[in-house]
């Protein structure tokens, strides 16, 4: 095995660590209304009697629930303020933090709190579960256990991923990084763009090389404001002028993120470039992301990009679409000057983007 994996054994317990369990909703909380054969939410503390195994993990376990429960499709940034409140609550009395989370938007959430929280040096695993915790073959347990065994895992001392990040399906993403890809299946999200951060198997198996850690010790700093004023322009073949102005002339719009074809190439007509060119002039900030679930935007490679370029249009090479919208509510939300906001878009902050 090469020197930058670390095999950790799985029956080795993560004692004389703490976890906080923040339950704010989600298939894993759900039963089954064998009436209505609906999804129906229960209580936290009913979920812990589901899996007992976790009373002999060896940690001390303590649990905040939402109430009511948030269902992941009704997800907004006041209640990602929510979440990195409670975190910096309890920052120094836990070693981790696990979030119990609908799959739907669980990849928008990771990335917004790994813009939410700087300094950052414990571990915040989201996990969740395609099944009910009851449901007889459910995954949420295997899901729970193991981001437990993730947020508590130190060495000489240190937490071994100290970053926002995704357990599903037996891996470990970045959350700044991953994407839901699939509804049917327990492969639920891909880190398409960069590799995974550790695999579960007979050993949890973590790949130091691409773990991040923060730059500079010190204290917690959190973003709790953000500015939700962006819209997202998927373009289409067939994309009309109407269409456009619909989407780049709402009031009070600040960012566009323009989800490209391929390596960031977008059509050449008149009306299209027309449409960009004057929202760029008015100040507002378009973003270059692909559609492409893998590979990056490479900005004048071919000459259907290079105009984007030409017009003031920034890339924003291989950002996911989640990554993308909550970088830009949480750098919009700081009164930063445009330039700067640019200039920051184009750094990685967070591991979120591969530089060339």
């Amino acid at each position: 095995m090469p020197d930058s994996y670390f095999r950790y054994n799985l029956n080795m317990k993560p004692e004389n660590t703490s976890i906080l369990i923040i339950y704010t909703g989600g298939t894993i909380g759900m039963l089954e209304d064998p009436v209505k054969g609906t999804l129906k939410p229960l209580d936290f503390q009913k979920i812990m009697k589901h899996i007992p195994e976790i009373k002999g993990l060896g940690c001390r376990i303590e649990s905040i629930s939402f109430d009511p429960p948030i269902d992941s499709s009704d997800m907004d940034p006041s209640i990602w303020a929510r979440l990195v409140e409670i975190i910096q609550e309890h920052y120094n009395d836990f070693d981790g933090f696990v979030i119990l989370h609908g799959t739907d938007t669980m990849a928008y959430s990771a990335s917004a709190l790994s813009f939410m929280l700087d300094n950052l040096s414990k571990p915040v695993i989201f996990t969740g579960a395609q099944l009910p915790i009851g449901a007889l073959r459910t995954d949420g347990k295997e899901n729970l256990i193991t981001s437990i065994f993730i947020a508590a895992a130190r060495e000489n001392g240190v937490a071994l991923v100290p970053e926002v990040c995704i357990y599903f399906d037996s891996q470990l993403s970045r959350g700044n990084r991953t994407t839901k890809i699939n509804a049917a299946h327990f492969n639920a999200f891909q880190s398409a763009n960069y590799p995974y951060l550790a695999r579960a198997g007979v050993h949890l198996v973590y790949n130091r090389e691409f773990i991040r850690s923060p730059r500079q010790p010190g204290d917690l700093v959190v973003h709790k404001k953000l500015d939700n004023h962006i819209a997202i322009l998927k373009l289409f073949p067939g994309i009309n002028p109407e269409y456009m102005d619909a989407v780049l002339g709402y009031r009070n719009l600040r960012a566009v993120i323009l989800e490209t074809y391929g390596a960031g190439n977008a059509p050449s007509g008149l009306f299209f470039l027309k449409r960009i060119k004057q929202a760029v002039d008015k100040g507002i900030i378009v973003l270059d992301i692909t559609q492409c679930n893998r590979g990056s935007v490479e900005m004048g490679r071919y000459e259907t990009s290079r105009h984007l370029l030409n017009a003031g249009v920034i890339s924003g090479y291989d950002m996911t679409t989640e990554a993308a919208t909550t970088k830009l509510m949480v750098l919009l939300a700081q009164n930063l000057e445009v330039k700067e906001i640019k200039m920051l878009l184009n750094k990685s902050l967070k591991g979120e983007i591969t530089l060339p």
